[in-house]
């Protein structure tokens, strides 16, 4: 096994690259700015300008994440740690050894970019890292997203942890082990995440979330979320859940709250602190009107990832699906107004599940009890609209543990037994947020407006929901307030806002049992309160 490098310096990045094995022919950039990564990615021409000073680049054959291409080294460390399944995909230790060689030969004769920065926020958690990139813009990305050091920090750097991402780099599924020429593999043993073969950059963020969702509950006693956080001025931190499309990056950025961070937290005793130095947001369909803090934050220093020119004009088409639908901008968290820096919160008082539940079922605003609260955790619950076939749309069920199943190293159930044990602990609310539809199904009923759904919010966080009468959803078992500030009662109970009430109770135990399928595989791993907090069909 090679020795980990010792402390890289600006003055010795070809040393440092040598202790790894990478004995460069080609010149080493290490710790250079945003202007001249940009400048450099121009000038060879992988990227190039829009009309308002942001690198745009393409990232080749893959445009998203690959899940079925990410794989954790099965060893002593992780054998039974680890929660095996469809996104941690065990790889034994010799392939990942036999790929490192091979990586560290192909990089040898490549100009190289050297990045020291660090994750998390928190100082007692921060886990310094060291990116080996062969392109200017990949390194971009990581000055972008992940923490900077100050110049005296990098006088003494240490890596505890290294990302080697070489996109030209393919692999041999005949002899590597993989399943094709692309792979994103994590060796916690040793400490190495090798990405190869894909131009994507989100692969070295979600490696590093990756990791941190097992260094941080497992060793450190740390709970790791897939979570937007703000924080109100008198200190009062919130917390969003959601996956894509259910208003989470929307309903945290409060122009009334500060930004603590838009994905990735972790949560110790006393605070809340993001793991990231940027943002990675979506950019299909944005608009200043409604997304300004993004929309502005395009902009010099900016990575703007496979999106499309209005023809004849450097101007981005946003609603241009030709190259993606996951169309990307990364930038520093500071290019947001209202970001707080450091970027760490307190000990939260309210917690948000979002869901958009596009078949009308769940209520708009629900309070959850501690068990209700894990199960619904565990299950990661939203409902999207399905493409149209022959005329006819249907909902479709999206389930992902912890709103962030492909990045769980753990089994769910250890994340969501914290979660409950945090929750009360510091008797935290947690609330579940229907944005999806009322009166109805999609197609029958309508998307609930977003003033009312802010509104719901800034009740629970103003706390003018706690002298409130609630009543028990019958089948999901949630309590859901009778009436809300600025809100139509009317709306709060969804049964009452659909025409045929016995096809609400129809669809709601139709809903209900999708849940109840979908936490069988998470049931032996959870403790008897979650168990009884799932729906119940009469």
């Amino acid at each position: 096994m090679i020795a980990m490098p010792e402390t890289i310096t600006a003055q010795h990045p070809a040393a440092a690259l040598a202790q790894l094995g990478i004995k460069n022919t080609q010149p080493v950039h290490y710790q250079l700015s945003p202007t001249t990564l940009t400048q450099q990615a121009v000038a060879r021409g992988e990227g190039v300008l829009n009309d308002t000073g942001a690198l745009v680049i393409q990232t080749g054959e893959f445009t998203g994440r690959s899940p079925k291409d990410k794989f954790i080294v099965k060893d002593s460390q992780t054998e039974n740690s680890v929660h095996w399944n469809e996104f941690n995909i065990p790889i034994d230790p010799a392939h990942f050894d036999n790929l490192y060689n091979k990586m560290i030969q192909h990089l040898s004769t490549k100009e190289t970019w050297v990045r020291d920065c660090y994750a998390c926020a928190d100082n007692a958690y921060r886990l310094n890292i060291r990116v080996i990139n062969e392109n200017p813009w990949s390194n971009l990305f990581a000055y972008n997203m992940f923490l900077r050091p100050t110049e005296t920090e990098l006088k003494n750097f240490t890596a505890d942890w290294h990302i080697i991402q070489a996109p030209s780099f393919k692999a041999d599924p005949a002899t590597d082990g993989t399943r094709q020429h692309n792979f994103a593999m994590v060796n916690f043993t040793r400490k190495i995440i090798l990405i190869g073969g894909t131009g994507y950059t989100g692969e070295m963020k979600k490696g590093i979330f990756t990791i941190l969702n097992y260094i941080l509950p497992h060793e450190k006693n740390v709970l790791s979320m897939h979570c937007s956080a703000n924080m109100g001025d008198n200190g009062d931190t919130a917390i969003f859940f959601g996956l894509s499309g259910t208003g989470k990056t929307t309903l945290s950025a409060d122009p009334n709250r500060h930004l603590i961070g838009d994905d990735e937290h972790g949560w110790t005793n006393d605070t809340v602190f993001n793991f990231e130095g940027g943002c990675y947001a979506k950019t299909i369909d944005l608009s200043e009107e409604k997304e300004p803090e993004i929309f502005h934050a395009i902009k010099p220093g900016a990575l703007v990832e496979n999106i499309t020119f209005i023809e004849g004009t450097h101007t981005i088409d946003f609603h241009s699906k030709k190259i993606t639908e996951n169309t990307r901008v990364s930038y520093p968290l500071s290019y947001i107004s209202n970001a707080l820096e450091p970027s760490i919160g307190k000990t939260p008082k309210n917690i948000f599940f979002l869901t958009a539940d596009a078949y009308g079922i769940l209520p708009p605003i629900s309070k959850l009890s501690p068990g209700q609260a894990m199960y619904q955790f565990i299950s990661g619950y939203t409902a999207k609209v399905a493409g149209t076939e022959a005329g006819v749309v249907e909902p479709k069920s999206t389930f992902s543990a912890c709103f962030g199943a492909p990045f769980l190293p753990l089994h769910p159930g250890q994340y969501a037994s914290m979660l409950g044990k945090k929750m009360k602990e510091h008797q935290v609310n947690v609330w579940m947020i229907n944005t999806g539809w009322s009166g109805g199904p999609y197609g029958v009923g309508s998307r609930m407006k977003l003033p009312y759904t802010r509104a719901m919010i800034t009740a629970a966080l103003e706390g003018k929901l706690d002298k409130v009468n609630f009543e028990a959803h019958p089948v999901f078992g949630m309590m859901m307030p009778t009436e809300c500030p600025d809100v139509p009662a009317e709306i709060l109970n969804p049964r009452n806002t659909w025409a045929n009430k016995e096809d609400y109770d129809a669809k709601a135990k139709d809903l209900a049992k999708q849940f109840i399928k979908n936490f069988e595989k998470y049931a032996a791993g959870v403790n008897e309160e979650t168990l009884a907090a799932a729906p119940k069909i009469s």
